[in-house]
């Protein structure tokens, strides 16, 4: 009982502590609430988030301010195609001591942060965004042999901008399935884009508190493995991923479509952001409703669809929601 009566206190005093923490990213990142509820859901799930969106929309902006907001160390990388992976991992270079003996000295890239953001990742070079796969997955890095730990937490936030694709190199599917999901980000509606002007273009600059800790936020992510999934959720996530795939699918539009469809590690996304998603939302048990809240940024980056597709029209958007009416 006292157990139980444990864990209901750890989940309402950590969804209070997201919802305030979106409150706060809010106050700065205006007109973007889902942008925002979506990031704020796949942080506290441990996983990396890829902002895809025209330049101008403050996905910048939301990183600096998620990184003000729970007081974490953050670390930007301008992606260029002569970016190197030792610009982003770090190097050894030779240095001397005051007794004039050489050695090899490590000198950390900006990889060693707990929030990092990659700029217009798609326009660094593969050998350097391959530099960021052992970095996502394992959290950390090896140079000459020697292993090196990267800060707890650690989240990678990479932009993309979808227009312009002149001079950029597509992310390797082994890449994009290492990000939770593809969050997009669209242009604020009238009111949004009004109150922004008149925030950004005056005196009165709005400054984010720091209202929660790099610990809080790893608490957070344990409480999310905690918390219950129901058979029935768990069941219904299995199935959507499963009819994602050609091989084994019952819905039509996936055999005649998809070439490249969601692994496993989809499913497990799921199962994680979902609780993290009802958590953030005041409720202690997901539902399929936040299986429908997510399954398009989760599962859109890890399909691909044939030629046949684009002349009949179809979409990755609309298959997954000919997925989600059928099996959520």
């Amino acid at each position: 009982m006292c157990s139980d009566t444990s864990l209901g206190q750890k989940i309402t005093s950590a969804s209070i502590k997201l919802q305030n923490i979106k409150k706060q990213i809010s106050h700065v990142i205006l007109g973007q609430d889902r942008v925002i509820d979506l990031t704020l859901t796949c942080i506290s799930s441990g996983g990396h988030v890829i902002l895809l969106g025209v330049p101008g929309l403050a996905k910048t902006k939301l990183v600096e301010t998620i990184g003000k907001a729970i007081s974490l160390d953050t670390g930007r990388i301008q992606c260029t195609p002569d970016l190197m992976p030792a610009d982003i991992i770090g190097s050894e270079i030779l240095d001397e001591d005051d007794k004039g003996k050489r050695h090899f000295k490590f000198i950390k890239g900006p990889v060693f942060a707990q929030l990092l953001m990659a700029d217009e990742i798609n326009r660094a070079s593969p050998r350097t965004q391959s530099a960021l796969l052992q970095a996502m997955q394992e959290h950390q890095v090896t140079i000459a042999g020697q292993t090196y730990d990267l800060p707890a937490p650690f989240y990678v936030l990479a932009t993309q901008n979808p227009l312009e694709q002149e001079g950029t190199y597509p992310l390797p599917e082994a890449q994009l399935d290492r990000f939770m999901m593809e969050v997009q980000i669209d242009y604020p509606d009238q009111d949004s884009e009004r109150a922004m002007v008149l925030a950004t273009t005056t005196n009165n600059v709005v400054k984010v508190e720091s209202i929660a800790t790099p610990q809080d936020l790893i608490e957070i992510q344990n409480l999310v493995q905690e918390l219950p999934l129901p058979e029935t959720v768990l069941d219904n996530i299995i199935a959507l991923v499963r009819n994602a795939r050609p091989e084994t699918t019952a819905l039509q539009d996936v055999k005649d479509y998809v070439i490249w469809a969601p692994g496993p590690r989809a499913t497990q996304a799921l199962s994680l952001a979902v609780r993290a998603h009802a958590l953030i939302h005041g409720r202690e048990i997901p539902t399929n409703e936040d299986i429908r809240a997510l399954a398009h940024p989760i599962l859109r980056h890890r399909m691909s669809l044939n030629a046949r597709a684009l002349s009949d029209g179809v979409t990755i958007e609309s298959v997954i929601t000919k997925l989600i009416d059928k099996f959520c």
